[in-house]
Order: structure tokens, then sequence, then C-alpha cells
């Protein structure tokens, strides 16, 4: 996909961070669309579609973890990367931006080539999206990559994009312990830094959507995927 395709949301009620971000990405060659509160974020995204949402959480009308989770549920926009890009850096921020379906967490302020570099890596992961399209079939449940969907006992159940990489990430190797650290950087990599509890919520959030069966945690170690034969 060239730069010029890809298409950024940039959401922020400040207009020097508006300009700003915004120029620094128009110039890597990126289409950029803005958008001052949460409300004319969700009508931007569900117009223009785009592979990146850059969302600030403190806006006046509607707030960003609001926006994201309307967003997270308007048809077509389920899998578009969402990043928080906020000064506020408290954990209890970003669990709740996680819980609303963000993929990623940026803390303001932050440096013009750190943000496009940061941008980039978010990019990339659709990228992979793209290269690693197959179905794996485990059990009663049917992971298809391609359309970022799940199926289970023959009822579609479409998860946000962290969520479903992290599915991804434990099914791919049944009764394999992964480490919190290994997750972390699998699913979040290595250049964000999230909190300790980020795991715990999205584990939380599969369970309540599959139930318990297929996720088993190992104490001071991490978690695992078991097949459910039933």
């Amino acid at each position: 996909m060239e730069k010029h395709e890809i298409k950024i949301l940039l959401v922020d009620d400040e207009p020097d961070i508006l300009e700003i971000v915004g120029y620094n990405l128009k110039n890597e060659g990126y289409t950029i669309y803005t958008a001052n509160n949460g409300i004319k974020a969700i009508e931007k995204a569900a117009k223009h579609k785009p592979h990146l949402i850059l969302l600030d959480i403190m806006m006046p009308e509607m707030d960003g973890i609001e926006a994201c989770e309307k967003i997270r549920n308007t048809e077509g926009l389920e899998n578009t990367v969402i990043a928080f890009l906020t000064a506020r850096g408290e954990d209890y921020s970003q669990v709740a931006g996680f819980d609303a379906g963000a993929d990623d967490y940026i803390t303001k302020p932050v440096k013009p080539k750190i943000l496009v570099s940061k941008v980039k890596s978010l990019l990339r992961r659709i990228k992979k999206d793209d290269e690693s399209s197959d179905t794996t079939t485990l059990g009663n449940i049917v992971i298809d990559r391609e359309a970022y969907l799940i199926v289970k006992d023959g009822e579609k159940i479409v998860l946000p994009r962290k969520e479903f990489e992290l599915f991804s990430l434990l099914a791919s190797k049944p009764d394999k312990v992964f480490k919190r650290e290994v997750i972390l950087d699998r699913v979040w990599g290595n250049e964000v830094v999230v909190g300790g509890r980020t795991i715990d919520v999205h584990i939380r959030k599969l369970r309540e959507k599959f139930g318990d069966d297929n996720f088993k945690t190992v104490k001071g170690v991490g978690y695992k995927f078991v097949i459910n034969e039933n």
C-alpha cells in the first residue's frame, strides 16, 4: 500500500496539536483528516474509513474513551488501528483506553520524529495482517486472520484488533505458556510502554466473550490457550 493511500484521522481539541502533528504526517505522504472532538471524530471515521486514528482522551462534547467505543461498534471500522494521543499517563487512563478498544497509547508531548516512527510501527501491523492471511481450526473455534474474525460453534465473533492479536498469539501454540513479557512484545511491541494490567484487561474481555475454558492463567508466568473439544 502506497503512503498516499494510507488515511490517518487526527483528533484533538488543541489546534496546535492538529497543526503540528498533521504537518509532520502530511510530509510523510499520508492523507490526513482532522477533528476537534469525539462527535466529529465518529462522523469523519465513518465517512473516510481511516487506517489509523490518533485520538486524544480529554475533549469537549465527547471524550476519546466514549468515541473509541462508538468507533469500534461502527461497521467497517472494527479493525482500524486506534492509538490514544494524550498527556494523561496515569495507569487507570491506559486501562480505560485499552478496555474501550484502543490498540496503543502515545503520551504527549512527543517529538515529531518519534511520533512518525510510532505511526510507521502502528501501520506495519496492517501490512503484517495482509501477509498472514489464513484460517486455523482449533476444536470448536475457527480463526480467520484474513477477515479478522473468529467463529465459535458457528457463531461469528468480531474482536477489536488488540483482542484478536492476543487471541491469535495464544492460539498459535495451544497449551504453550506465553510469558507476560513475550505477550507485551508480540502484541503491543517494544516501542510502546503499557501498564502491567493491560494484558489482564484484554484476557478478561476475551473470557467475557468466550468463557473461561480456553484461557488459563499460569500464576507468576503468563497465559495459555487450551482447546475445548466440547
